[in-house]
């Protein structure tokens, strides 16, 4: 395969690593033409038969790193389009889906990258070490405590001391019944 071919075989998996770093379409797909820029501009660089993959998403992240240190700022997630989802999803689908982005978008951002790289790509822990430029163990432990905390916050587990987010589910459960029984839930955010 030649050194083109696998620049465009990766494209897809950079386009998705690129999405939940900048967490935004538009940024995303900038950040993915100019990683393979500079891949194209570095070609001599690349050492035939090792990690390609690994070293595409470094250009990648590493671009990304320089370009947030050049603005210093971060955009939302909210800008990808509904038609990228396979298949209209149901009222309740569509409120997990926005729960687990919310959600998502509240971890740090080396255990969402990681997370992405290894359960959405399906990239090896040793691959994400190297892309990360961090230990093999340190990759485990990012996608492990990103795992546990997305299953907390969507599994509605709290610390007991946290009352504010006690207070906040209570108020949830408050106006989701009384959106089943229809009635309005407005009088609710005023107290």
């Amino acid at each position: 395969m030649t050194f083109h071919d696998q620049v465009i075989a990766i494209l897809p998996k950079l386009r998705v690593q690129a999405l939940s770093l900048t967490r935004n379409r538009a940024a995303a797909e900038d950040l993915v033409q100019d990683a393979v820029c500079n891949a194209l501009a570095a070609q001599n660089s690349f050492i035939p038969g090792t990690n390609f993959s690994a070293w595409m998403h470094r250009i990648l992240r590493n671009r990304f790193i320089s370009d947030l240190r050049k603005r210093r700022e971060t955009t939302d997630i909210d800008d990808v389009p509904a038609s990228s989802f396979a298949s209209p999803a149901t009222h309740e689908d569509s409120l997990a889906l926005k729960d687990l982005s919310m959600a998502l978008s509240r971890l740090p951002a080396d255990q969402r990258e990681a997370l992405v790289m290894v359960v959405i790509q399906g990239m090896s822990y040793e691959a994400l070490a190297e892309a990360t430029d961090c230990a093999v163990g340190t990759a485990k432990s990012r996608v492990f405590r990103a795992r546990r905390q997305l299953e907390a916050w969507m599994s509605g587990e709290l610390p007991a001391n946290d009352k504010l987010r006690v207070k906040v589910k209570a108020l949830r459960d408050a106006m989701d019944a009384r959106r089943r029984a229809g009635q309005s839930s407005d009088d609710l955010l005023l107290s």
